[in-house]
């Protein structure tokens, strides 16, 4: 039975996915959906107690500013990942929608190839960039330099993990479930 709330062309065309990968890829989508979450609630509540110092308190803190801007890179980076597999990226579906189904398939099978290897980039350009700062300190935090990129690094190897669920999915007729379902 097909959804009333979903158009039809966001119908999902195949069986749902149920390979290992899936498995593995639909938890830990799920459990960075919910670190993202979380991250995002210590940052409202590190940037409240920032401001909250700052006004009422007349001493700011001098470590929430670069711990929220840590954070915020986890948060979108993580988050980013997730919208590969979930699909709830930017995408161009009105052009998709219109052409024969066979050519469909074959583009979405090259747009995820391209964004495994934009993941594949991702990662190994953040590893390049955090060994290349391994031993510098972040100011009034302490923590090394690195991890600042340890969710580029994170981020496109989950990347490049939901790109190839897609492109397996795709190849057995399959459909990805998002996460959330």
């Amino acid at each position: 039975m097909t959804d009333p709330h979903v158009a039809d062309h966001e119908q999902p065309e195949g069986r749902p996915s149920r390979g290992p990968l899936s498995r593995i890829n639909a938890v830990t989508a799920r459990l960075g959906m919910y670190l993202s979450v979380a991250g995002l609630l210590v940052i409202v509540t590190i940037v409240f107690y920032q401001v909250f110092g700052r006004y009422v308190l007349n001493s700011s803190p001098t470590w929430t500013e670069n711990l929220a801007l840590v954070l915020i890179l986890y948060v979108t980076l993580i988050g980013a990942a997730v919208g590969v597999r979930d699909a709830g990226h930017i995408g161009m579906d009105s052009l998709l929608v219109m052409l024969p189904d066979r050519t469909r398939e074959k583009i979405e099978l090259l747009i995820h190839v391209l964004v495994a290897l934009f993941g594949l980039a991702m990662a190994y350009n953040g590893w390049i960039l955090g060994a290349s700062v391994g031993t510098v300190k972040i100011p009034n935090l302490g923590l090394p330099e690195v991890v600042r990129y340890v969710p580029l690094i994170a981020s496109g190897v989950l990347i490049v993990s939901f790109s190839i669920e897609h492109i397996i999915a795709l190849l057995r007729g399959e459909e990805v479930v998002p996460s959330w379902n």
